[in-house]
């Protein structure tokens, strides 16, 4: 290595040898960085790398990573390189209030060169408690950032005096840039495992979800040729509603969570997978199922063990489950048929006189045919136009103006009035009804804009739902593009919103549709981001120019530090592949005051504006002309 030049520093031989520093510097930095042991590496080895690299290359005694605490007053170390003993990871820690000119300095998120640190006004402070009893003369201190947030810093200690040169100072700003995206990374790859987490698990359990669940058994009974008999158990909590009303849902959620930790401890052979499906609902499947007088049993054993008392503060809670049993390959070879059975089975045990198990039986109980009833009540309210559509309004979160609205299906039921869509998307999907209904939605929200139109009214843009039935339809966009020209308006008036599991069939009919709406002038977008699980890889070949973040990630801000964080990447996410973020579920002026603080553009929620009828619609919009 070359020694920093004492020469004039603009002498041609003190350049020259600069510039060698200054490369040399640069290619040991990029030869750890692109070590593959360095980058395996943990974020403390990491840093214990770079800071023992920086060391050797410039000889500097002791170089230490320190981290800022959120309130801005304490530095804590991290991680210490000295020359002659190596990495340490001590505990030391220094205070604002002992040292304040320093951290003024530092909160500047500036370089720190103080080459004489005890007479240095930034770092005089340190001398006599830091600088002296350490040998301490020279300071070289860079800023390290956790995103766009000062995080710390990192510090060459000199036991002589130093001149700093300019490649010195360089590679130091460099490592200190590596750290800050060391941090950065961290940060991003806990939000992805939390992402993951809600896209495959239960939150308030910890099991698998419905999803997850349905995966495993569309694997078992797909993918492999001999699969051995099988037994789907579904289990419902009984009468959790009068438990909620009469002691309040943080007992009924206590009851859930022990439900589920019971069923998790409960040894039974060939426990395959065990998954909260929703509210008070479980599902168990057992490979390798034995005869049913011995599914019986397991039954059996399952109420024993849910029966026993739940002991809280003041009140013991004893409940029963209603279990309901199909089995593969003897009720059917389809997984969906296989969970419908069993569910089917579980509510011929809730008429039975709750507590009981069933096995699923082809003759159809009563409320198996109360469905299949209210599949065709449902089939003939989309053939008969009782589909209406209600619009929300999304403001830009800036100028507070109406961009776009969404259109929401409702169910206008000539006997029992407005049905909302939690009442009926269920029955819509379990009846394969999605694209029907998709199909019918459209045609109304083309009618409503055409209205508009005929008005004189302005119309912003439109935002429609797509289900992945529609999407995996090759006739889709096709379709789409023959309604437009029959209602003589553009498809730029339409943006299609898609959840991440509908795009997570990777198929030709997908991608032509998605590439067909976006030429035809229609905008897409993410819906309910971060609640599925899409591949990010994905994403970026796909023409989506929107993303949505879903509400369960709002409702927790800004206290929520795990919302936070979510919520953060996701915007950060969104920057990156430029794409325009709308909020929703934004109810409280403090979640719409941090969202703009942040750079959310857009907002869609009840503080702003709640779904409302299409003459509602047009009055509003009428107004803002």
């Amino acid at each position: 290595m070359t020694l920093p030049c004492t020469a004039d520093p603009g002498s041609t031989v003190s350049t020259m040898n600069q510039n060698e520093e200054f490369i040399e510097y640069h290619r040991a930095l990029m030869s750890l960085s692109h070590d593959s042991g360095f980058i395996q590496g943990s974020r403390i080895e990491k840093m214990s790398a770079l800071v023992d690299l920086c060391g050797r290359l410039l000889r500097v005694e002791r170089i230490g990573v320190w981290k800022l605490s959120d309130s801005g007053g304490q530095l804590n170390l991290e991680c210490l390189n000295t020359l002659s003993e190596g990495i340490f990871t001590d505990e030391v820690t220094l205070t604002r209030d002992q040292n304040p000119s320093y951290f003024d300095a530092m909160l500047t998120a500036e370089v720190i060169d103080a080459r004489d640190a005890h007479t240095d006004p930034r770092t005089s402070q340190f001398a006599e408690r830091y600088l002296k009893p350490l040998g301490i003369e020279s300071i070289l201190d860079a800023p390290v950032f956790d995103g766009s947030n000062l995080s710390g810093v990192i510090c060459l200690e000199a036991t002589s005096h130093r001149q700093w040169t300019l490649p010195e100072i360089s590679i130091v700003t460099v490592v200190a840039d590596t750290i800050s995206l060391i941090n950065s990374y961290e940060a991003w790859s806990a939000s992805q495992q939390a992402l993951d987490f809600i896209s495959h698990y239960d939150e308030l359990t910890g099991l698998a979800n419905l999803r997850a669940f349905k995966k495993r058994l569309e694997h078992l009974c797909q993918a492999e040729k001999n699969t051995p008999p099988m037994a789907i158990f579904w289990i419902d909590i009984d009468r959790i509603k009068s438990i909620n009303d009469g002691m309040g849902e943080a007992i009924g959620n206590h009851l859930i969570q022990e439900t589920a930790s019971r069923l998790h401890s409960m040894r039974v052979r060939g426990k395959e997978k065990l998954a909260r499906c929703g509210g008070d609902e479980f599902l168990l499947l057992i490979r390798h199922a034995p005869d049913p007088e011995a599914l019986r049993q397991v039954a059996d054993q399952i109420q024993s063990l849910l029966s026993q008392p739940l002991s809280m503060t003041d009140v013991n809670v004893a409940t029963t489950v209603s279990i309901g049993i199909s089995l593969y390959p003897a009720d059917s070879l389809d997984p969906q048929s296989l969970l419908k059975q069993a569910e089917a089975a579980m509510y011929q045990a809730k008429d039975f006189g709750r507590g009981q198990a069933r096995f699923f039986n082809a003759d159809m109980s009563i409320q198996a045919r109360q469905r299949f009833q209210a599949e065709a009540e449902m089939r003939h309210a989309i053939a008969s136009r009782q589909l209406i559509a209600y619009y929300q309004p999304i403001v830009d979160a800036f100028k507070q103006n109406i961009v776009s609205v969404e259109a929401l299906v409702r169910w206008q039921h000539p006997e029992r009035g407005l049905i909302s869509p939690d009442d009926f998307l269920p029955l819509v999907r379990s009846a394969n009804l999605m694209k029907e209904l998709g199909q019918a939605m459209l045609e109304r929200v083309l009618e409503d804009v055409w209205i508009l139109r005929d008005q004189g009214i302005t119309i912003p843009g439109i935002s429609l739902n797509l289900s992945a039935e529609q999407l995996l339809d090759p006739n889709f966009a096709g379709s789409v593009r023959s309604q437009l020209q029959r209602a003589q308006l553009p498809a730029s008036t339409l943006d299609f919103e898609v959840t991440e599991d509908s795009i997570e069939s990777d198929t030709t009919a997908l991608h032509e549709n998605l590439s067909t709406l976006v030429e035809m002038g229609a905008s897409l977008s993410i819906d309910d981001f971060g609640t599925g699980f899409s591949s990010l890889s994905r994403l970026k070949h796909l023409p989506f120019t929107h993303l949505k973040i879903d509400r369960s990630f709002i409702s927790g801000l800004p206290n929520k530090q795990d919302d936070k964080a979510i919520t953060l990447s996701i915007l950060g996410l969104a920057r990156g592949m430029g794409m325009s973020v709308v909020a929703e579920g934004v109810e409280t002026v403090t979640q719409a005051d941090w969202l703009q603080a942040q750079g959310c553009a857009y907002l869609q929620g009840y503080l702003l504006h709640r779904p409302m009828p299409f003459n509602e619609l047009a009055a509003l919009l009428r107004d803002v002309d």
